[in-house]
C-alpha cells in the first residue's frame, strides 16, 4: 500500500471516528436498506424532536417523520456532502413540519367554520378527580403550554430538556449564537411559568 493510499485510509477511519453515522449515510446513498433501517433508528428521536419543536405536540408528529423518512430514503443519494448529513436532515424535518403547520391552520379554519354553523350547546363533562385525572391534567397542561410556546422559542426547548442537547449543539445546529440559544430558553421558560402558575397547583 502507497503513501497515497495510507494517507486516504487514515483520513476515512479518522472522520468515521469523529462521526460514527458517515459510513451509514455513505451507504444509504450506495441503496443499502439495512443500513438506512439502523439510521432510522438512531436518529428518529432527532427527526421527532425537530418535528415538535416547529409543530407542537399534536397528533400528526408520527405522520410527518414518517414523511421526513421517505424523503430522506429518496433524497439521500443527492446529497452532495455526506459530512453535512445532520443540517441536511434538519432542514428536510424542519421544512416538513412547517408545511404540515400550515395545513393543520388551514384544516383548524375549516373545523371553526363549521363548528360555529353546528354550534349547540356542549353538555359539560362531569368526573370525580382522582390521583390519576390530576396527574394527567398536569401533563395535559404542561403539554400545551409547551404547544402554546412560539416555534422560536419551542424549537430549542424541545432540543434542550427532550433531547437533551447542550447549548453549543443546539446553536450549531441552528445556526445561531449560543447567547442567542440562552436568551430563547430564558424566555422560554419564563412564558411556561406564567402560563402554568395558575393551571397546575401543588
Amino acid at each position: 500500500m502507497g503513501r497515497a493510499s495510507i494517507g486516504v485510509t487514515m483520513k476515512v477511519a479518522l472522520s468515521d471516528e469523529h462521526d460514527p453515522e458517515l459510513a451509514v449515510v455513505e451507504a444509504i446513498r450506495g441503496g443499502d436498506r439495512f443500513a438506512f433501517a439502523e439510521f432510522v433508528r438512531r436518529q428518529n428521536r432527532f427527526v421527532r424532536a425537530t418535528v415538535i419543536g416547529v409543530l407542537g405536540m399534536g397528533d400528526r408528529v408520527d405522520d410527518v417523520c414518517q414523511n421526513v423518512w421517505t424523503a430522506v430514503w429518496q433524497r439521500m443519494g443527492k446529497l452532495k456532502d455526506a459530512a453535512r448529513w445532520r443540517p441536511w436532515l434538519y432542514r428536510l424535518a424542519r421544512n416538513a413540519a412547517i408545511d404540515a403547520g400550515r395545513d393543520i391552520t388551514r384544516r383548524k379554519a375549516r373545523l371553526e367554520v363549521l363548528q360555529s354553523a353546528s354550534a349547540g350547546g356542549a353538555a359539560e363533562q362531569r368526573a370525580t378527580p382522582d390521583g390519576s385525572l390530576l396527574a394527567d391534567e398536569r401533563h395535559a397542561a404542561v403539554r400545551d403550554a409547551i404547544q402554546g410556546l412560539p416555534a422560536l422559542y419551542r424549537e430549542p426547548f424541545v432540543f434542550r430538556h427532550i433531547n437533551h442537547w447542550s447549548y453549543r449543539q443546539i446553536a450549531e445546529l441552528m445556526q445561531i449564537p449560543i447567547d442567542s440559544i440562552e436568551t430563547r430558553l430564558v424566555r422560554a421558560r419564563r412564558m411556561l411559568r406564567e402560563t402554568l402558575k395558575d393551571r397546575i397547583k401543588p
